[in-house]
């Protein structure tokens, strides 16, 4: 029997994303679409607010405001904000329907438009069932502990795998599962799978924990079981626990609901599927605690995403693991209705909770066709064609890359879809950017004296991990290591590293990436030139993940030996010409480079653009972990 006790108005949200002093983005979900009326108690603040509506169920309807300003907004002041939506008793406001993301002593939440990019929060890579504890609620301690407007970081920046949509916790799938039904998220048909539909998927025994099984069983969809579905293991770095991989658009949708709100945790009720076998069962059991661990947090991190205006960028795991490493992966994923369809539809659930509000004109389009298909849905279900053709259409969409006009500007780059593939074997990884984004990344950086460019992986890598990735490339194994970094391809490699040589381009570049599991700081500087652009390469990962523990202490204390500044390996790496200096954390105990905990960087700079001080948050409660200025070599 289903459940009929009414639904709360709002299930996810308000989430402060894009935030310029004329103009603030708010995403939210309803169970309806909602009449929000948006209110700002400040003087002389006068407000007009474009509601976008786009349904991706009977019962679930994303929504975006745009929010703009007649007059731009003060800076560095508390600006109080509400949302009205309309009751039975009359307008109430979000401490009526969402008295968690209020801060004791507080009627409503609110917000700081930073004069200058003077700090800000950043991170990756937060996958809840990790036994780590959760990074975001890092953000939300701080903002508790602000006594000033002034304090407040200007953004909190997450730059990749803010889902895993390839690597999900059974109890997680079936509290999706439950959130479908509840909300009645729309079907759809699926091709190429020994399932016709998604309530065929949702009912088949093999839906846990299992499906690889529903792959056709034919030869030539090996690789394909393998990358999608297989749990193949990599023997270095990770391992991949694919088989619960997600699926349909209706399970990504339900999925960012889940990580982002504990309102949808209280209409689900979640047991264990009955079919599992016994060593599934000690998998389930298993990972229930650290997915009910994930959910205790969540008040917290939607308080913190409330107050603290958000920005992304996909990195892998948004879609899928290795998304389009190689030209042959590419080959292989696109060329099969069903994987085409598995990563299309994680695609465009990030289009919708994540991408749009980032740059939501340069979306315009494609939300638009979004709306008119879920408007379709609503009529008669999810049009088997026409979600092709969307997915067609994002696929080859040019604009997830974004600017922020801040100071100094903030230039987040698309790492994943602009790709420049190998010309010397479609096995080997391509590079991060091609050739006509790179030269677009170095006409935006034209004549800046300084900038911040957010790329999901480093830049400036752990060179004794690039070079064994490396080795496995050239033996035609890039897959089982993860073989994604800037030099691994070396058009990209050269284009980049001639960028920041540019003489118009900026004397100070600060890099931020995420990706890799583990943080750390470089300064770097071009060997022999004497008016060197100043470089810091500072990264922060995972949110809530972490490296395996004695893999990487060995990684940096190998890489710390052969590659000293003075070892004759430095002459076969790609950056021979620039000179990297590490920062040592400050809770390292034997000269450790790599800090490895989950939690979230901050980082404060100065008028000129510089770093003048690099933090990691721990989110097991430690104090934070500074990386001071390195001594120069």
């Amino acid at each position: 029997m289903s459940d009929t006790t009414p639904l709360p108005q709002v299930l996810a949200g308000p989430v402060l994303r894009r935030l310029e002093p004329t103009r603030l983005a708010i995403w939210l979900v309803g169970s309806q679409p909602l009449q929000a009326e948006f209110i700002m108690d400040h003087p002389g603040v006068e407000a007009s607010v474009d509601c976008q509506v786009i349904p991706v169920g009977e019962r679930a309807f994303v929504h975006l405001l745009d929010v703009r300003f007649a007059q731009p907004l003060p800076v560095d002041v508390q600006l109080d904000y509400d949302l009205l939506l309309p009751s039975a008793e009359g307008p109430q406001g979000i401490a009526a329907w969402a008295p968690h993301l209020l801060y004791p002593g507080m009627s409503s939440p609110s917000l700081v438009v930073r004069g200058r990019l003077e700090q800000l929060l950043h991170g990756s890579c937060r996958k809840p069932h990790h036994p780590a504890a959760d990074g975001l609620l890092c953000a939300d301690r701080l903002l508790q502990a602000c006594t000033r407007p002034e304090q407040r970081p200007a953004l909190l920046l997450m730059s990749g795998d803010q889902v895993y949509a390839d690597d999900v916790a059974g109890p997680m799938l079936r509290a999706i599962h439950r959130l479908i039904e509840r909300l009645g998220l729309f079907g759809e048909q699926l091709d190429g799978a020994l399932v016709a539909n998604s309530d065929e998927l949702y009912r088949h025994p093999a839906c846990y924990y299992r499906r690889a099984d529903l792959l056709p069983a034919l030869e030539s969809n090996e690789s394909l079981r393998e990358r999608f579905f297989g749990g193949t293991r990599k023997p270095i770095f990770t391992s991949s626990n694919a088989d619960n991989h997600l699926v349909t658009f209706a399970e990504v949708m339900a999925m960012y609901l889940l990580v982002w709100s504990p309102v949808p945790w209280t209409l689900v009720r979640a047991s264990m599927p009955p079919e599992l076998t016994p060593k599934r069962q000690a998998r389930y059991h298993q990972e229930q605690p650290l997915i009910e661990g994930f959910v205790e947090g969540l008040a917290g991190v939607a308080r913190a995403l409330a107050h603290l205006p958000s920005l992304m960028i996909f990195d892998d795991h948004d879609i899928t693991d290795d998304w389009n490493l190689s030209a042959q992966w590419e080959e292989t994923a696109y060329g099969h209705p069903f994987s085409r369809r598995i990563i299309g539809n994680a695609l465009l659930g990030y289009l919708l909770c994540q991408g749009w509000g980032n740059d939501p004109d340069r979306c315009r389009e494609l939300v638009a066709q979004c709306r008119q298909l879920g408007e379709q849905a609503q009529r008669q279900g999810l049009d088997h064609d026409a979600q092709d053709t969307l997915i067609g259409k994002a696929l080859q969409f040019q604009g997830w890359q974004f600017e922020l006009p801040s100071n100094p500007p903030l230039l987040v780059l698309d790492t994943r879809t602009r790709r420049w593939r190998s010309e010397t074997s479609l096995r080997r990884p391509s590079g991060l950017l091609d050739w006509e984004a790179l030269s677009e990344l170095q006409q935006a950086l034209l004549d800046h004296p300084s900038a911040i460019i957010v790329s999901p992986a480093p830049i400036f890598g752990v060179k004794l991990i690039e070079s064994v990735q490396q080795v496995f490339s050239w033996l035609g194994c890039a897959l089982l290591v993860d073989a994604e970094n800037w030099m691994a391809h070396r058009g990209a490699a050269q284009v980049i590293l001639n960028i920041f040589r540019h003489s118009r381009t900026p004397g100070h570049y600060v890099i931020l990436s995420g990706d890799v599991h583990y943080s750390f700081v470089y300064e770097v500087r071009i060997r022999h030139r004497q008016h060197s652009p100043h470089l810091w390469q500072i990264t922060s990962s995972g949110i809530k993940n972490q490296f395996p523990k004695r893999l990487l202490d060995t990684f940096d204390r190998l890489n710390r030996w052969l590659y000293a500044p003075r070892s004759p390996l430095n002459w076969f790496t790609k950056r021979r010409l620039m000179e990297v200096v590490p920062r040592t954390p400050s809770h390292s105990q034997a000269g450790e480079r790599l800090w490895n905990s989950a939690g979230l960087g901050q980082v404060f700079f100065n008028e000129q653009g510089q770093p003048e001080r690099v933090l990691q948050h721990n989110a097991d409660g430690r104090p934070a972990t500074e990386f001071p200025r390195a001594e120069q070599q």
